[in-house]
């Protein structure tokens, strides 16, 4: 079986580290949607986020362990893409695509001007339970 999470390749455009993951969910859009667009689903593998308004343009905040990260959605198209941008973190982006043969592709970029490592790949690994166990 092929992995899941495929290594993240990371690139400089300027004074941003632009970073790439490709996940493969065994779950449909519909299913894996919650997870990376909605207060509830977010708060189950990556940070609490309350404020949260689902639309473009809309308020975001996300709770992590060292402190409030406030932004904006800034692009927004159901069950296929969503954006956070948050100030200190950069801009995250999900876009969803229906996989071949069944289940769902996640391409994953994240821009920011931080050069340490995010810890996306445990992340991703706590949003692969979540969407396995089907709970949201």
């Amino acid at each position: 079986m092929t992995n899941p999470i495929e290594e993240g390749t990371a690139e400089r455009r300027g004074d941003l580290l632009v970073r790439h993951y490709l996940l493969r969910l065994a779950r449909p859009v519909e299913e894996v949607w919650p997870a990376l667009a909605t207060s509830t689903g977010l708060g189950e593998w990556l940070a609490s986020a309350e404020p949260f308004e689902p639309r473009l343009g809309g308020a975001v905040a996300l709770r992590l362990p060292e402190g409030i990260a406030r932004g904006r959605i800034t692009a927004w198209d159901v069950e296929r893409v969503a954006e956070y941008t948050v100030e200190g973190r950069g801009r995250i982006r999900f876009h969803l695509e229906p996989g071949r043969p069944a289940g769902t592709t996640v391409r994953f970029t994240h821009e920011s001007e931080q050069s340490g490592d995010p810890g996306w790949r445990e992340r991703f690994e706590r949003l692969l339970a979540v969407v396995e166990a089907g709970d949201l």
